[in-house]
């Protein structure tokens, strides 16, 4: 039916990127109203449709990923917000280097599947020399190579650990929290519900904020708004959540610092 609003949920089922294309492509046959998607979908939502508004959201300056025209004008058939992954790295680094102050070695996490690993590695590499830390890289874009990523840190033991913002990762926070608590690896992460899991620490954007800006064009749109009508955007809320109980079990003392610059401290 023209124009009826479809919801489809896409699971991050290690990286099975190859299945949106489909997707996108079906919900274009089913002349859906909006299409809403996070980065690798609305890639895939672009390339089949030129004419359904799509609604995205993004952890990277979507002008320079090639989405939109221009954050103010958007032009085309696509809008969204981008909630700021990559621009905060070397944030996050100078916070972990806070709470792990003996830290010479951080080990990088990253999907080279994913959309913002090569961002995230431009970014962190430079911060990390500001700051004197050695970055040894390891990747993952499925669930064992996490697991075999955790086994070669342990190999190696690096002081601390940063995982990169990816959609993959995300969906796979229980198994990262688990990994880093079973064998006490400081890490710091990119959104709170890795801390809220179990993590010790994460700055970033507040993801739920995001959703429901995305939710708020969505239904602008499905009002008759147009997308290139509608700037895209950008995150204005960023948080620093710190979980106190597994510092403790880190064997680590949270800087009062830290805690009076936390936004919140979960006991």
């Amino acid at each position: 039916m023209e124009g009826e609003n479809v919801a489809i949920e896409y699971r991050w089922a290690d990286n099975q990127t190859d299945r949106l294309p489909a997707l996108a492509a079906e919900l274009v046959r089913r002349r859906v109203a909006v299409i809403v998607g996070n980065t690798p979908s609305a890639f895939a939502a672009k390339a089949a449709t030129t004419t359904i508004p799509i609604v995205f959201i993004v952890a990277e300056d979507p002008v320079r990923l090639g989405l939109v025209a221009s954050l103010a004008r958007p032009g085309g058939n696509l809008t969204g917000v981008n909630f700021f992954t990559g621009e905060l790295v070397a944030k996050r680094l100078e916070l972990l280097r806070e709470l792990v102050p003996r830290a010479a070695r951080v080990a990088v996490l990253v999907n080279p599947a994913g959309p913002d690993a090569e961002t995230t590695l431009k970014d962190v590499e430079p911060a990390a020399r500001a700051i004197g830390l050695q970055v040894p890289v390891l990747n993952a874009s499925t669930s064992s190579e996490i697991n075999a990523a955790f086994a070669t840190f342990v190999r190696e033991r690096p002081d601390a650990l940063f995982v990169g913002g990816d959609p993959f990762f995300s969906s796979r926070r229980v198994q990262l929290v688990h990994l880093t608590t079973l064998h006490k690896v400081p890490a710091i992460f990119s959104n709170r519900d890795y801390v809220e899991a179990g993590g010790l620490m994460s700055y970033g954007s507040n993801i739920a904020d995001a959703w429901r800006q995305l939710g708020t064009y969505a239904g602008r749109i499905l009002k008759g708004a147009k997308p290139a009508d509608l700037p895209v955007v950008q995150a204005s809320k960023f948080e620093l959540v710190i979980n106190v109980e597994s510092a403790r079990m880190l064997g680590l003392t949270v800087p009062d610092k830290l805690l009076a610059a936390a936004d919140e401290v979960i006991e």
